[in-house]
């Protein structure tokens, strides 16, 4: 879509980028979202990628990823053997509402700043422990737990001028046993619900990860298996008013398909 409103492209931002911010700017990464809808209080755009962040960078104390890595070189990464939660990085990819044509342009840090229940970016990063790096325009930052970044639909913590630099994944969390299920309504559609257990080797712990059915990503944490009644009862408590709705599932079909999955999960993870 022409964003006609829009009357400069800055191509080689400042650093930090939101030095310069003013009314009106909008980050560019991949642009996937940004020129898909009309934007008409945009009247600057501030294009990330020159900046040429790092995608990728593995390390003993885990992963992290540069805002701009794009959906293709997460979904091609190669990891560790040992990292066994790894599988999760490109099964989130394939969670798209997108054909693999738009992982070439569409970015990480796009997916998550973009806020929506049904980014799987947003829930690769919770199930997985996420720091995520954010930048303040005048040079300091501050760094925000993942589960705590998105607030509700298309909602979060950002500040004006305020960016997502890097997210970051740490080794424990990669060493992890997990099992995931989602639900959409066609095999490329938006989620209707995503939901991710992971486990810790060794141990009987159960964290578990509810996003897409819900404005905003939740965590049950368990230092023990909890068994069926337990964890229903867990997700039952969950606010009404956290349950998701749009045309792909009313907030009782996202609450059932929830328990339904979890369940599954559980019993995966425990080994039956």
């Amino acid at each position: 879509m022409d964003l006609n409103t829009v009357t400069e492209v800055v191509r080689h931002p400042l650093d930090p980028p939101g030095a310069d911010w003013r009314d009106g700017d909008a980050w560019l990464a991949g642009g996937t979202w940004l020129f898909s809808v009309e934007q008409p209080s945009l009247r600057r755009l501030v294009d990330l990628t020159a900046l040429r962040w790092d995608p990728l960078v593995p390390s003993r104390a885990g992963l992290e990823i540069g805002a701009t890595c794009t959906i293709h070189d997460l979904h091609s990464f190669a990891f560790p053997d040992d990292w066994i939660a790894g599988s999760l990085l490109a099964k989130s990819c394939e969670a798209f509402l997108s054909s693999f044509k738009v992982w070439n342009a569409a970015t990480v840090g796009g997916n998550i700043c973009l806020s929506l229940p049904a980014g799987p970016m947003i829930t690769l990063t919770v199930a997985l422990e996420a720091q995520y790096e954010l930048w303040a325009p005048d040079g300091s930052t501050r760094t925000v737990d993942a589960l705590d970044f998105v607030t509700g639909d298309h909602l979060n913590t950002l500040g004006p001028g305020e960016i997502l630099r890097r997210i970051d994944i740490p080794a424990h969390a990669l060493r992890k046993r997990t099992a995931h299920r989602r639900f959409a309504l066609t095999r490329l559609g938006r989620s209707t619900v995503f939901v991710v257990g992971t486990r810790t080797p060794g141990t009987s712990d159960l964290l578990l990860t509810l996003t897409a059915g819900t404005a905003r990503p939740l965590r049950l944490a368990f230092d023990t298996l909890p068994d069926a009644s337990t964890l229903r009862q867990s997700i039952e408590a969950v606010p009404a008013g956290l349950w998701f709705a749009d045309p792909n599932g009313t907030p009782d079909h996202r609450r059932h398909l929830t328990k339904h999955f979890a369940e599954e999960i559980r019993r995966e993870l425990s080994g039956r």
